[in-house]
């Protein structure tokens, strides 16, 4: 790669990282339900709703998000991402009642996210080799996993200062500015090189192959890969939904439990970052049997985390393992189906995780309802991990 074009690739993943810096406006949706459950009394099932329809409809526009970026370019997707974002937040604040919420929260605006996620991601992807697909790929969606370090305090102190309703309209108008200010920077290269396998013994198709979305779906590394984002991401999506409601019933830890999120966001942007560099260097898929291995032996401890300094660490433990997924998978993609069309290929694979977006806050929800507490929405996501830990071998015999 010429220094020019390096040069480019660092301002458009500099870029790339500020639009994923506001899409993670997502993930303060922990203190928005605890807020909903407190001053407007909403059940746990009901105030985690609109954060699990965010997560499907975020996923399923990845599809199509993902086929406009890669027809397209990037900036047009993005600036109308930094508008459906921050418009469907205004509109929340003006919502009376959980439909309402659903719709302007759970879908509008995840609408949004979806469409800026898709741009970012691969679009920085492609101004490098495959030495560094990782490592970019990594600084990039650490932007999502980073954000909830300033939205999640900025949330909290809104919230108790202005109220629910008038803090979506400020997330919104700050969305706005800030999307479309960082889409202006944003393009593709004037050509995608072919990425070269760093993993050889893991990809069973042939190199330089760029497939379509159709021919993707026609192997079977495609599906094994979309069981294990869904087995892998559920753990991560039902504590992101319910940690400050968890640090209260866990360790009566009433007044900053919002901390638990920040520390679990800062955790996930390492993991991100970390896991793509480490498998730039050991191979995507023994990254992910660590990565899975590792949260699913602190799923079955979580319920034993009942002091504060517990919960730090299991928290910390959760974010830097639910972080990792969103470098592996899609570098997986890339390397086992092209980068012509990573856009759409990695969106298709992506919706396991809106998948697990329902069932992780869904399964924390409902069990905190019906027990008073979360042991057993632990136990099954740490089931699901064991699960994932075992198609990662499968995932290198596939011919």
């Amino acid at each position: 790669m010429d220094r020019s074009k390096n040069q480019k690739g660092w301002t458009i993943t500099m870029a790339a990282l500020g639009v994923n810096l506001v899409m993670g406006v997502l993930y303060s949706w922990g203190v928005i339900k605890k807020a909903l459950v407190s001053d407007w009394g909403w059940s746990n099932t009901d105030a985690a709703l609109p954060f699990t329809v965010s997560a499907a409809v975020f996923a399923l526009t990845m599809i199509f998000a993902g086929r406009a970026q890669d027809k397209f370019g990037p900036r047009l997707v993005t600036i109308f991402s930094g508008l459906m974002l921050g418009g469907g937040l205004i509109a929340s604040g003006f919502a009376t009642n959980l439909s309402m919420m659903v719709l302007t929260f759970g879908v509008l605006g995840a609408i949004g996210i979806g469409l800026g996620y898709s741009a970012a991601t691969p679009c920085a992807m492609k101004w490098f080799d495959s030495s560094k697909k990782g490592m970019i790929a990594g600084i990039v969606v650490a932007g999502v996993g980073l954000s909830p370090v300033y939205i999640t305090p900025i949330t909290a102190s809104l919230l108790k200062t202005y109220g629910i309703s008038n803090t979506f309209i400020i997330l919104g108008v700050f969305a706005i500015v800030s999307v479309v200010t960082s889409a202006l920077f944003l393009k593709n290269p004037p050509e995608i090189e072919v990425p070269k396998t760093s993993d050889s013994q893991q990809v069973s198709v042939p190199k330089g192959n760029n497939y379509t979305w159709m021919e993707m779906a026609r192997t079977p590394q495609f599906y094994l890969l979309w069981i294990m984002y869904l087995l892998a991401a559920t753990a991560g999506l039902m504590l992101i939904a319910h940690l400050p409601s968890i640090a209260v019933a866990q360790a009566n830890w009433k007044t900053a439990g919002f901390m638990l999120v920040v520390i679990l966001s800062i955790f996930n942007a390492l993991g991100r970052l970390g896991a793509g560099v480490l498998s730039d260097r050991v191979g995507r898929t023994r990254a992910m049997m660590l990565v899975f291995m590792l949260q699913a032996i602190n799923m079955f401890l979580f319920a034993f985390y009942t002091s504060i300094p517990t919960l730090v660490i299991g928290s910390a433990i959760a974010g830097l393992a639910y972080g990792a997924v969103f470098s592996l998978f899609p570098t997986t993609t890339a390397e086992f189906f092209g980068m012509k069309n990573l856009g759409v290929n990695y969106g298709l694979i992506f919706t396991g995780w809106g998948v697990a977006g329902v069932i992780g806050p869904i399964l924390g929800g409902m069990v905190a309802d019906k027990t008073g507490a979360y042991s057993y929405g632990y136990l099954v996501a740490g089931i699901f991990l064991v699960v994932a830990t075992l198609l990662v071998g499968l995932v290198k015999k596939v011919s």
